[in-house]
């Protein structure tokens, strides 16, 4: 079984060999961890939703039909 430091290596050398080093830079930038406990926060706004108010919620996103990775890819 590979180490948790050899599994990321190795992501890293595929990243670097399929996308090169400067936008490896920029796939990895753009991913982050966050800041803050998001199990604790998601109460702040999940409780006062219904299931429905979140499936309507989804259902427009998908509607939007935006793609959020273009900035990426060009």
């Amino acid at each position: 079984m590979k180490t948790q430091n050899e599994i990321i290596k190795q992501g890293y050398d595929a990243l670097i060999n399929s996308l090169g080093v400067p936008d490896t830079i920029r796939f990895i930038q753009y991913f982050s961890p966050g800041k803050g406990d998001y199990t604790k926060e998601r109460h702040q706004w999940l409780d006062e939703k219904t299931l429905a108010d979140v499936l309507v919620e989804i259902k427009e996103l998908s509607e939007d039909d935006t793609n959020q990775y273009d900035e990426i890819i060009e």
